[in-house]
């Protein structure tokens, strides 16, 4: 796998994450990919090989192994992290549809003109689409957390394993080799996770906060009584543009018709 490239995609959806997703994508890189690239994955790649039985009778070695090691640890990591971050992408994609738009809104309108302020401002459907990508990645991180568990009934990696399968011929005792390096480094990456997944829930609880005060203030404004220009009827004014209040139900007429036509 190229890591670079990997890193390369995700580095984009930075700029339009929050506080808590810049956080999200510092801990996968620095304490998930790069640990999984420089140490972990090597500590792994030779398992099989390090899995010794107190038997020479063909092929029950790789038996016991299989049954005990019926995914590698490495492989269900790199698959959680692609798993993990393609969501993301949703969100990059979401936002190169938004400029496609606004670049034939210019073409069509001149270029002065603007469908949105800010093609990566989380608003309308770009918002939904950002808080659906956090659901996914945090009901992939759990997914892959409770497959892990369920595979290998826990976290921790034991010194040895009783094996009766055939073709053994009796039950012999099989061993791993390094088990503690790695019960460390799988404890590493479960508990990475766990903090990806914390910091996923909270920045869905922040994102519907915010959506939440400004859908409260949006209406306070509403109710106030100097904000005039939804009440009026600008086809029933007596002056064209000679009075401000014209202009300004105009005005606001034009953000209501841009504003629904930027939902996307």
């Amino acid at each position: 796998m190229d890591w670079k490239t990997f890193e390369a995609l995700l580095s984009g959806v930075n700029k339009y994450s929050t506080a808590f997703g810049r956080i999200w994508l510092a801990v996968v890189f620095v304490f998930r990919v790069m640990v999984f690239v420089v140490a972990a994955e090597r500590v792994f790649s030779e398992d099989q090989k390090d899995f010794d039985c107190n038997t020479r009778q063909p092929g029950c070695a790789n038996a016991c192994y299989d049954h005990f090691f019926p995914v590698s640890h490495t492989r269900l990591w790199a698959l959680q992290l692609i798993f993990v971050t393609c969501p993301t992408f949703m969100v990059v994609m979401h936002v190169a549809y938004r400029e496609e738009r606004e670049r034939k809104y210019r073409i069509t309108h001149g270029e002065n003109a603007r469908l949105y302020d800010n093609t990566g401002q989380k608003h309308g459907g770009l918002w939904w689409t950002y808080l659906l990508s956090l659901f996914f990645k945090t009901a992939i991180e759990v997914a892959f957390l409770y497959l892990l568990h369920l595979i290998y009934n826990n976290f921790d990696l034991p010194r040895r394993v009783i094996c009766d399968l055939w073709p053994c011929p009796n039950q012999v005792d099989c061993y791993i080799g390094r088990p503690t390096e790695k019960r460390v480094f799988t404890y590493f990456m479960v508990g990475a996770s766990a903090v990806c997944i914390v910091l996923n829930v909270c920045e869905i609880f922040y994102l519907i906060a915010i959506r939440v005060l400004r859908i409260s203030h949006r209406g306070s404004l509403h109710t106030s009584p100097n904000i005039r220009c939804s009440e009026l009827d600008c086809d029933g004014c007596q002056t064209l543009a000679a009075t401000a209040e014209y202009q300004e139900c105009n005005e606001a007429n034009l953000a209501m018709e841009k504003k629904s036509t930027s939902i996307f």
